[in-house]
């Protein structure tokens, strides 16, 4: 995947309480424009892969939201191929398309719409072609895990803890396996419920991590009014945006455990800003429909 990227940084953040600790965040946010985040560690070596069994077209999963989904339709088409875009939600075919769905569309991806029973069974509404190469959601395989160990290099050596937001658990998986001997990875779940079938559990060193499932905020893609107000006050304190399904979610989370003593003093954190910022609009959209607070985002 020929991607030029930005350069990334590691800043140091405002949180209540962490005049007592040092919480500093990898801004992946800042790594490219639209493949932002982690989507070009998990997507890379999948394209890759792609590429050299001579595959022509990319399908691959997501819902209505999905950042891998519109991540997935410009690499795809910056590097040449077709893609096919299994999206749940049936009921979603016949209803206008909201700014993830519409970039993915002008990208040139293929949508198709399916209920939500078929997704869960990660089946195909079609027959595979023998050139498709097909990428489970959320860059959620190998090749994802790969990519994602590259994530940490040895600038963030000095950290005590690295805090991660969990969907598919990719991300996570990845960096389990990259962290320093005295480090410990925080994983915040964004998903509501059990989740004893997550790709976390199979790829991951679980025995380096800790899991926090308290801090989903209803689940997934839900926004209450507390996580917007986390939102703005964050933004207008450290002058960068966080999404509002997975790292706005993390950082609510570390937020709380800065505030009830969980570090000790002197504790060194680097959170992972896996980008997604083209989630806001969409999600305020859907805040605005229902009469609630939106997220802002010009300070």
């Amino acid at each position: 995947m020929t991607i030029l990227p930005t350069q990334i940084k590691n800043q140091r953040v405002f949180l209540a309480g962490s005049d007592r600790v040092s919480v500093s965040m990898k801004r992946l946010d800042l790594w490219h424009p639209v493949i932002s985040g982690n989507k070009f560690f998990k997507l890379r070596y999948n394209l890759e892969a792609a590429s050299k069994m001579g595959a022509k077209r990319i399908v691959t999963f997501g819902g209505a939201f999905s950042n891998h989904i519109a991540a997935c339709a410009y690499a795809c088409k910056s590097a040449g191929f077709k893609a096919v875009g299994i999206i749940r939600g049936e009921e979603l075919e016949f209803q206008e398309r909201n700014a993830t769905l519409r970039f993915a569309e002008s990208c040139g991806m293929q949508l198709r719409f399916v209920s939500r029973e078929i997704y869960s069974q990660k089946q195909l509404p079609f027959k595979a072609a023998p050139t498709d190469f097909i990428i489970p959601e959320g860059g959620a395989n190998e090749w994802g895990v790969h990519g994602c160990r590259e994530i940490l290099s040895e600038s963030d050596l000095t950290y005590d803890y690295i805090a991660v937001s969990l969907g598919t658990g990719i991300t996570a998986a990845g960096l389990s396996h990259a962290l320093f001997p005295q480090q410990q990875l925080l994983v915040f779940s964004a998903l509501k419920g059990a989740l004893t079938d997550s790709d976390f559990f199979t790829f991951a060193d679980a025995k380096r991590c800790r899991l926090f499932e308290q801090y989903h905020c209803g689940g997934y893609a839900k926004c209450p009014p507390k996580l917007v107000h986390f939102i703005n006050d964050f933004y207008k304190q450290n002058g960068f945006l966080l999404d509002p399904i997975y790292t706005g979610k993390m950082m609510f989370g570390l937020g709380d455990l800065v505030q009830n003593g969980f570090f000790k003093d002197g504790a060194k954190i680097l959170a992972i800003h896996t980008g997604g910022l083209q989630a806001i609009s969409g999600m305020n959209a859907r805040l605005k429909a229902n009469g609630l607070l939106e997220i802002q985002t010009e300070l």
